[in-house]
This record gives C-alpha cells, structure tokens and sequence, in this order.
C-alpha cells in the first residue's frame, strides 16, 4: 500500500487533502461539478490557495487555467484566507448617513485592519459591503451570523471582545 503524497501547504493538513479528494472522486465526472467541488473545498480549507487549484484542476482533469478562471469570476470564492470571524460592515448610503466610517475607524484603531484585510492571527477579517439589507437598523455589522445594529463607535470593540 502506497501512501498518496499531497502539495506541500501550511494551512492544508493530509487529512484537509484527503476530504478534498473524497469531493473529486465524487464530482469529477459531472460536467459542471468544478463550482461545487470549489465551494465545498474552500468549506474545508477556508480559502483556495494555488496549490489547491492546481489539485481539483489536476484531479477532475481540468486546465488548472479554467478552474483558476472559475475562482476568480465569482465573488463566493477567495484566494486569500479569511478570519474565523468575518465582520461585515454595510457601507449603504443610510449607514454612511449614521456614522459607520466610525465604526470602521474604531475596529481599525483596535485591530490594525482596513476594509478587505484580515489579521495576521486571522482572528477577524473586515469586509465593507453594500447593503446587508438592515436600513432600520443604521449603522449595521453582521460577524458570523450575528447582526448588530444602531452601533455605536465606542461599542463596536466591546461588541468584538465577544468573538474568539
């Protein structure tokens, strides 16, 4: 018995490698299965480095091109790895109006991260978005799932405390 050896990849471990090609061996004779087998892998990795593209590509005997194409084309998938704690904060014109540039400089003050950075710890990642659809709630952040809203600047780092 052969041990399979897996791309060399600090955030990836043999056991990561092994799910990853369980989910090829299953879709790589789909036709179209390339988006599925990204999401899920980047469920199990948290993001999609080259050394993973390469291997989906190779393992459902795609260009590594067309499946990097893939990647980068829809905003669900990151090549960057993100913080166990995603903080999105809307940046909609009725949160604008209601201070959440001060929200932002706050978390930024505290944590060192501007808007699409993550921490060096990957404690949290910053994501400015949109709308997330909570108007009423101006100015709004979700992080995980939780919504916070009528934030104010002086809370939001109490609020993040919380969050490992």
């Amino acid at each position: 018995m052969s041990i399979k050896s897996y791309p060399s990849h600090p955030d990836i471990t043999d056991e990561m490698w092994e799910k990853i090609d369980a989910i090829i061996d299953a879709n790589k004779d789909i036709a179209g299965s390339v988006i599925g087998v990204l999401r899920m892998s980047q469920d199990i990795v948290g993001y999609l480095p080259v050394e993973l593209i390469d291997h989906i590509a190779e393992g459902m005997n795609l260009p590594a091109s067309q499946v990097f194409g893939v990647t980068t084309f829809y905003s669900l998938f990151t090549l960057k790895p993100k913080g166990r704690n995603i903080i999105k904060v809307c940046t909609g014109t009725a949160c604008y109006v209601k201070g959440i540039k001060e929200v932002i400089s706050h978390i930024t003050n505290k944590h060192g991260i501007r808007e699409g950075e993550t921490m060096s710890d990957r404690r949290f990642s910053l994501e400015g978005v949109r709308c997330l659809g909570a108007c009423g709630l101006a100015p709004v952040m979700i992080v995980k799932e939780d919504i916070h809203g009528n934030l104010k600047p002086d809370e939001v780092v109490g609020i993040l405390d919380n969050y490992n």
